[in-house]
């Protein structure tokens, strides 16, 4: 399944101080807790080694049995690539390996969406690469909790925003109740694959103003001038945990999904 793939690495970050839902990592989905329901995903991707990067002892105590290696990390550490940054250095990490960060709250990520960013970052000159999938609705497009995104002719990323973009002038004065047809409206998936040299080098370069505004950290490599690569997801991605009631949903889901 893996066998035209280059051997990569999958990186959870994972921070016990969850401001919306504290402890979030150890709460429990399906009677398992949400950082090994993650873990597992990245295990079934293919991956040469599985790392989650946390601050907190007891989510490496709640990875007992799985074959993943827990790297502890500062708790000042400020983001989640920040983290991954630490492990790199910490576990030496070849310059070329590629390592995708998987979101510590994506408890159903396709493993052929990992592989998808793998392939992606593999296949392009970019030191970064992720994924993107066709927006369903005008309320995604007008929602700036959806992140949408433009892509260059040859596939790297313009531009990541929380605002609706492109703005179809035209089609937006006479119908803002569909969207247009013939224009690719992207919503984007925070799933990134990276060079490890480039992750470590990523962490070190300052913040930016977009970035800042919008809160997408990826605009930091964009303004720093580094491409990033995106392509289409093969997968469905089910949104992620951040609340109470996404929980409530996700127990829900994992019902739906063992019927």
């Amino acid at each position: 399944m893996t066998s035209d793939l280059p051997p990569f690495i999958v990186a959870i970050p994972a921070r016990h101080a969850s401001t919306r839902l504290p402890g979030k990592p150890l709460r429990l989905l399906g009677g398992t807790p949400l950082v090994a329901r993650v873990a597992e995903r990245a295990l079934a991707s293919g991956a040469q080694q599985v790392v989650v990067a946390t601050d907190d002892e007891r989510i490496g105590q709640a990875l007992a049995g799985l074959d993943v290696h827990v790297c502890m990390t500062a708790p000042e550490l400020a983001s989640g690539s920040d983290r991954l940054a630490a492990c790199a250095r910490e576990l030496g990490w070849d310059d070329d390996a590629i390592v995708v960060n998987l979101q510590g709250d994506e408890p159903f990520t396709p493993a052929d969406g990992i592989r998808a960013a793998v392939s992606a970052l593999a296949g392009s000159a970019a030191p970064m690469a992720t994924l993107a999938a066709p927006l369903a609705s005008m309320d995604e497009l007008f929602d700036p909790h959806c992140v949408k995104l433009v892509r260059r002719a040859d596939g790297c990323a313009l531009y990541f925003s929380r605002a609706p973009v492109p703005w179809a002038r035209d089609a937006f004065a006479a119908d803002r109740e569909h969207l247009p047809g013939d224009i690719p409206f992207l919503r984007h998936i925070g799933l990134y694959a990276y060079r490890a040299g480039f992750l470590r080098r990523f962490a070190e370069l300052a913040p930016t103003v977009l970035e800042q505004a919008e809160s997408l950290e990826q605009l930091r490599a964009l303004e720093h001038g580094y491409a990033i690569q995106v392509a289409m997801t093969p997968a469905p991605f089910p949104p992620g945990i951040d609340t109470e009631s996404d929980l409530a949903r996700a127990e829900t889901f994992l019902e739906e999904q063992v019927r």
